[in-house]
């Protein structure tokens, strides 16, 4: 997650005549973020954590050097790489560690050949991994072979990686942030930044950051996970409740279309 230098709690009402947070600060009100678009100095912070508590020696923070809407661009993979092969040999064996799409959770060892790919480089991409084939041939002949053949190499840094310490990786679907617990914990850190956050200085949000962190007990990560599972359930109930439904829409269309006149010319 990302926090911004001016994070602080919500106003209750408006004053128009306020230019910055300084200005509200001094004046006595009670402030609130105006750079809802995430830009400005900012501390991006990097954590894992189970229902035993944020992991000793997990956390990472680093102050964003670029002033741009999404953190997740100086969020790379090399970054995000680094800091794992720090971090999981302190797991517990069989540990399954949850993560979301983010491209740097997803990096591949090597890319493999699209559509967008030239003619050429497919045709040297296959030549490496020693294939051979009839020639000419159409990119779209290529691409087969490669689709055949992809598996062997569309692999992952990280799950490569984490095979030698007994680690599973999870990815969640897309769009799905609510089944990952540690976002619990993320809301509860902020809120811990917005709430005691008086000076702007990025100094004092880094400190106010390592303080929230450290605030969020054992006891309530066993909460967020709790509350993740009730969620999960949800989805596989309303999953269920989805297929009966549409499999008993599928048996009364049939019965209703169905023919059942046998003197009838025609049949739907």
């Amino acid at each position: 997650m990302w926090v911004n230098a001016d994070d602080c709690t919500q106003k209750t009402w408006v004053d128009n005549t306020v230019t910055s947070h300084r200005d509200t600060f001094l004046k006595g009100l009670t402030c609130g973020t105006t750079n809802a678009s995430g830009k400005g100095k900012r501390i991006i912070v990097v954590h894992i954590g189970s229902d035993e508590g944020f992991v000793p020696g997990g956390l990472l923070l680093f102050e964003s050097k670029k002033n741009s809407i999404d953190y997740h661009e100086e969020m790379n993979g090399e970054t995000f790489f680094n800091w794992i092969k720090n971090i999981i040999p302190l797991l517990k064996k069989n540990a399954v560690v949850v993560m979301d799409n983010a491209s740097y959770h997803s990096v591949k060892i090597e890319s493999c050949p699209t559509t967008n790919w030239r003619k050429a480089d497919i045709e040297k991409w296959l030549y490496e991994k020693g294939e051979t084939y009839e020639k000419p041939m159409v990119i779209p002949r290529l691409l087969e072979i490669v689709k055949r053949i992809k598996p062997r190499y569309d692999k992952y840094v990280i799950e490569e990686f984490v095979k030698n310490y007994d680690i599973g990786i999870l990815h969640l679907p897309p769009y799905h942030c609510e089944l990952n617990p540690i976002e619990l914990a993320w809301s509860s850190v902020k809120n811990h930044v917005k709430m005691n956050n008086t000076t702007f200085k990025l100094s004092d949000v880094h400190k106010l950051l390592i303080d929230g962190v450290e605030r969020v007990t054992p006891n309530m990560w066993k909460n967020f996970v709790e509350h993740t599972i009730k969620q999960e359930d949800k989805f596989l109930e309303i999953d269920f409740i989805v297929y009966d439904v549409m499999e008993n829409m599928g048996s009364t269309v049939m019965t209703i279309t169905g023919e059942t006149d046998s003197d009838s010319d025609c049949t739907e």
